[in-house]
């Protein structure tokens, strides 16, 4: 579980309650119009957007937001290394029964002991990397979607208790429910954008990069060891795609 999403969810909305707890009631922020069209106003419009399939597909995506973790880098640097060593002393063919418990990654090692060639190894690998990517994006997209559409939402909620309120100005009892309705779905639609929406998209975003990372490591990682890298070339390499001071370098 990925302990920062679910961390700064929960103390958004502790330090969001704390505040409106010191300044008065909770009750006076819960609206039940408020809550439809926001939340009711941003889930059509996804829905009109993006396909039903494409949605429940996000759901599952959007979980790793809060479970999902990628390996380290320098674990697969150092696997590959590891799978290197093997390769050079003892041949391709050893690896088949080497235990690697990354699926992409034990992919790329049977094409190499099925004796495929490189340009085919890297196409088909870089191919599934791109699709992969343009699966994560429309995750991605979908909740920008609903970062977008709840503030207008929001806005349209406030355009229609301002609507009520000035339809009403002879019954001063309603005044007060339009205008709550007018205030609290702008309130609600900027919570719902920039503590769930438009966070939980720009760590899935965080995700596709660590996890494209990983795969561009394997790829090339592999085709070095296809070529008979000697290990420590084949490590030097691969430490390339990693910032500086994680290489050992000292280095910011």
């Amino acid at each position: 579980m990925d302990i920062g999403t679910v961390a700064g969810l929960v103390v958004g909305i502790v330090l969001i309650l704390s505040a409106i707890l010191l300044g008065g009631s909770l009750s006076a922020f819960v609206d039940v119009p408020s809550v439809l069209i926001v939340i009711g106003g941003a889930l059509a419009a996804t829905f009109i957007r993006f396909t039903l399939p494409d949605v429940i597909n996000s759901i599952s995506v959007a979980m790793k937001a809060f479970f999902a973790k990628a390996q380290p880098p320098e674990d697969i640097i150092e696997e590959l290394v590891n799978l290197s060593n093997i390769a050079r002393k003892e041949g391709l063919l050893k690896l088949e029964k080497q235990p690697v418990e990354d699926a992409f990654l034990k992919k790329a090692i049977m094409y190499c002991v099925d004796g495929h060639e490189s340009d085919f190894i890297q196409e088909v690998l870089d191919k599934e990397i791109e699709l992969t990517l343009e699966r994560h994006s429309l995750g991605q997209g979908l909740f920008a979607a609903i970062g977008d559409a709840a503030p207008a939402f929001g806005m349209i909620g406030t355009l229609v208790g301002l609507v009520n309120m000035l339809g009403n100005m002879k019954d001063p009892a309603s005044i007060g429910p339009s205008m709550a309705v007018a205030l609290l779905t702008t309130l609600y639609g900027a919570i719902m954008a920039n503590l769930v929406a438009l966070p939980i998209g720009d760590k899935l975003k965080r995700r596709s990069q660590e996890e494209e990372l990983n795969k561009r490591l394997v790829v090339e990682g592999v085709l070095g060891l296809q070529k008979g890298l000697n290990p420590r070339v084949l490590e030097e390499l691969l430490k390339t795609f990693l910032p500086p001071k994680k290489r050992g370098e000292g280095e910011k």
